[in-house]
């Protein structure tokens, strides 16, 4: 249960949002390209980020550099 602590658990980086631009998802209201976020957590394909509500969200990859 890894989950339970990350809000208070260490950056391991910051990745900055390349763009918004998603064809299922509407993820424009969370994050803002060119901002960088703090990485929480990573696995292959997702990314957990502290958004701009301030909380933690699992975003692809492919949003990220």
């Amino acid at each position: 249960m890894i989950h339970t602590e990350w809000q208070t658990k260490e950056t391991t980086r910051e990745v900055t949002c390349n763009h918004t631009d998603a064809a299922k998802f509407l993820v424009s209201n969370v994050l803002t390209p060119g901002k960088s976020y703090p990485v929480i957590n990573e696995t292959e394909e997702f990314i957990f980020v502290v958004d701009n509500t301030g909380k933690v969200g699992g975003f692809y990859k492919t949003y990220f550099e």
